[in-house]
Order: C-alpha cells, then structure tokens, then sequence
C-alpha cells in the first residue's frame, strides 16, 4: 500500500493552476491540483477516461457537459463521463482537489 498527505504535496502557479501528478501507473493517475483565486483550468476532456473530481479544500466552479455550473466546496465529489468537456475555477480562496483518471498515458 502506497499513502500520501494529499494537502502537505499541494503546489500553487504564480500565473495558473498547477497539477501535480501524485501517482501515475498504467492502471491510473491521481493528480493534485492547486488554483489561486481566480484562476482556472481550461475546457478539455479525457478522451478514454471518467474522471472524478474530489474538492479537499477551498470553493470553486465546476462545469461538465452540460455546460451547468455547480459551486463545490471540501468533501464534494464530481464525476465525469469519458469525453465530457469541463472547467473549473476557484472563487475567491485558494482551491484544492484530485483529480482520478482511469489508465494513464504517461507509464508504460
């Protein structure tokens, strides 16, 4: 069993967010995201994956597909289809989540 102290990793960009790849293996990938105030993550998708989405700290905005906006706060969890667009923004505190993905195109 492999653990991590998921808020002690969390790293910050001065001019975007910042994801930190936690642990990638061919199964998966966990990624620890940090955006300060404002900033916000791009619209994309994973193509092959779902992806859940679990807030550890903070407040933001997060919208899949359907282009709705839901404001999620610490122990909320989103789940996306594989494929589905989305984006995230932090309000006006720094906002912490993971990110789970199915496989990993990164590990053998």
């Amino acid at each position: 069993m492999k653990t991590y102290q998921l808020l002690d990793a969390v790293k910050f960009g001065e001019t975007g967010p910042h994801a930190e790849p936690i642990h990638v293996d061919k199964l998966g990938r966990v990624l620890l995201y940090g955006l300060r105030p404002g900033q916000a993550v791009k619209e994309h998708n994973a193509p092959h994956s779902p992806v859940t989405f679990a807030v550890l700290k903070g407040r933001g905005v997060f919208a899949g597909g359907d282009e709705r906006e839901h404001e999620l706060g610490p122990n909320a969890l989103a789940v996306l289809n594989p494929g589905e667009n989305h984006v995230i923004r932090a309000l006006d505190e720094n906002l912490v989540f993971v990110a789970l993905l199915h496989g990993s195109p990164w590990s053998e």
